[in-house]
């Protein structure tokens, strides 16, 4: 199973195998990561990430207990478990995409934005997000202001956080109801989607913080507000419940 990153590794990781193209804007994007907020902005930022981790949290033992049943033939309590952990994706995709469009929409009324850095393809496994972030690097070269670069990579973050979770739930779909007629080949993808969300997770919680350090202090109350309204009606997706499937 992939290696889940704590967030203090995952900032060593992230900048230390970085394509140094633009040194300059690759020492600002570290030093937004690894300097503290003020305090007020620090407390806004450990709420909403804990709520995402816990989550996560929960999902990957969900996946891992899944994977560990299905190697010592217990295939009736991996369907469970992998059932578990693609409604618990599908809960953390909805928030962060919706996190996503709400720095979008705030960003708009900030005169500076953060300065960013593209999605990395050696961070992710699969061919989907290594196109999502090669895809991100190619525009990235050529949007030069910052702003553009900001909105840009919200836009394939989102994207892409959506696009892995549906093939999640596809996959554990056909686990889960006995479709797949290559169910080895399913439980790879369900490692390697995991693999590249925490990628994704761990890219959310980087601009999270760059944009908070970019936030007017005046901005914060109302940031705080959006950030813990629940998700709109377009980001939620009605699905039959994996667990309501028959074994």
């Amino acid at each position: 199973m992939g290696m889940v990153y704590s967030r203090e590794s995952w900032g060593a990781v992230v900048f230390a195998r970085r394509n140094a193209q633009h040194p300059s804007v690759l020492r600002r994007v570290a030093d937004d990561w690894l300097r503290a907020l003020p305090r007020e902005k620090t407390e806004l930022f450990d709420e909403v990430v804990r709520r995402w981790e816990c989550t996560f949290a929960m999902m990957s033992v969900a996946l891992d207990g899944a994977l560990s049943a299905r190697r010592s033939g217990r295939l009736v309590s991996a369907r469970q478990q992998v059932s578990v952990a693609s409604e618990l994706l599908t809960r953390l995709s909805v928030s962060l995409v919706s996190f996503c469009d709400t720095l979008a929409a705030r960003g708009r009324r900030v005169e500076h934005l953060p300065a960013v850095e593209p999605l990395n393809p050696d961070f992710f496994r699969g061919h989907m997000g290594r196109g999502a972030a090669s895809w991100n690097g190619l525009l990235h070269r050529v949007l030069f202001p910052n702003r553009s670069r900001f909105f840009h990579k919200l836009r394939i973050l989102s994207d892409t956080m959506e696009r892995l979770e549906q093939e999640f739930y596809a996959a554990a779909s056909d686990l889960v109801t006995g479709f797949s007629t290559r169910p080895a080949d399913c439980w790879e993808r369900l490692d390697n989607l995991h693999y590249d969300f925490n990628t994704c997770l761990r890219e959310a919680e980087v601009v999270l913080k760059s944009f908070l350090r970019a936030l007017p202090a005046d901005h914060l109350a109302a940031l705080a507000a959006d950030l813990d309204a629940p998700p709109s009606r377009k980001r939620l997706r009605l699905r039959p419940r994996l667990s309501g499937a028959s074994f």
